[in-house]
């Protein structure tokens, strides 16, 4: 806890190195300016409430619960032509093809995940499960995921996600597929439901629990109040899990994002993400390697205006935090469950 060592992170085959006595020192960079308490419930001008008019025109209808939309701004589309052929292996492209959706989690501008119901928490996680489900039909992987608070890029603060599909694995998921087979392999056992074990044993790193989920700090987390969030039992995609596991996992992460919030009292800042088994042609083979789990990165570090960067050393060498993950485990646990608002 008082000197610095590295970590290793099977995930990703790589290694993180643990500083926790920096966290001392004192701070005269970069303050992030607080989010905007007063956001309108309803905004007209808000290309993502209900009966706005989005940049190309449409208008949205007047929706009650979840809303899911093509993005007016996709990242990938469907119908992109094929890349030039490459004449020297240093200059290589291929193709990548895609859809993108935004999907609203409620109406309300000023709802954020932790202060929404259960009920429609609950309506989110069944969403992103369809979703997975009709577009994973034919694409190899659908990213779920949610940049939440504009320091993590968010240009919009009403409460919704994003979810691409495309035609190829990316990196992470590549890399994570490998990871995951390897472990499965020699070991017998698929490696983060063999790590929830250890951790729901073990209980440092531990955040909150139930009876289907763990959320933990993990041993190799880069971010300083990174989190895991991971089911008890072996389940491949978001798309498996039962309806108990369902309303269990809309408890579990209003539990957690209560603490984040808590925290520094603020509505805090993350991007998050589901990683399950790829889709599309991978749904005939055995992906049994793979377990079903969510990261949440968050950048705050030590109050709500000073974030961890990820620069220098992390940039040109190697990731590297400021307190050790039992030190983040434990101050998360130890915050109440009820929001401070």
């Amino acid at each position: 806890a008082e000197h610095q060592h590295a970590r290793y992170n099977p995930l990703r085959d790589d290694w993180v190195l643990v500083s926790a006595h920096r966290v001392k020192r004192p701070w005269q960079g970069q303050l992030e300016k607080p989010p905007p308490e007063d956001v309108p419930r309803w905004d007209p001008n808000n290309p993502l409430c209900p009966g706005a008019t989005r940049a190309n025109g449409e208008v949205n209808p007047q929706y009650e619960g979840t809303f899911v939309f093509p993005n007016d701004f996709p990242a990938l589309q469907p119908d992109a032509p094929e890349p030039d052929d490459s004449d020297h292996p240093l200059f290589r492209a291929a193709p990548a093809r895609g859809v993108c959706k935004v999907m609203c989690f409620h109406p309300w501008s000023d709802l954020t995940l932790p202060l929404m119901s259960l009920a429609e928490i609950r309506a989110v996680i069944d969403a992103w499960a369809k979703l997975a489900t009709e577009l994973g039909a034919s694409y190899p992987w659908v990213q779920i995921f949610e940049n939440k608070g504009a320091m993590m890029g968010c240009s919009n603060p009403h409460p919704h996600c994003q979810v691409w599909a495309s035609s190829f694995l990316p990196n992470e998921a590549r890399l994570e597929d490998r990871t995951q087979r390897q472990h499965l392999s020699q070991h017998g056992v698929p490696m983060l439901l063999e790590y929830a074990e250890q951790e729901a044993r073990r209980k440092e790193r531990l955040v909150v629990e139930n009876v289907d989920w763990l959320v933990v700090v993990p041993y190799w987390a880069t971010w300083p109040y990174q989190t895991l969030l991971l089911p008890r039992r072996h389940v491949c995609r978001l798309q498996d899990l039962s309806e108990g596991e369902r309303d269990s996992l809309a408890s579990i992460m209003k539990r957690l994002l209560i603490k984040y919030d808590n925290l520094f009292e603020v509505s805090f800042p993350y991007s998050m993400g589901w990683h399950g088994a790829p889709t599309g042609p991978h749904l005939e083979e055995d992906c049994r390697h793979w377990q079903l789990h969510a990261h949440y990165y968050p950048p705050l570090l030590r109050s709500a205006p000073v974030r961890q960067f990820m620069v220098g050393y992390e940039m040109l060498a190697q990731a590297q935090r400021d307190l050790t993950p039992e030190q983040a485990a434990e101050r998360l646990r130890s915050l109440p469950e009820v929001h401070y608002k």
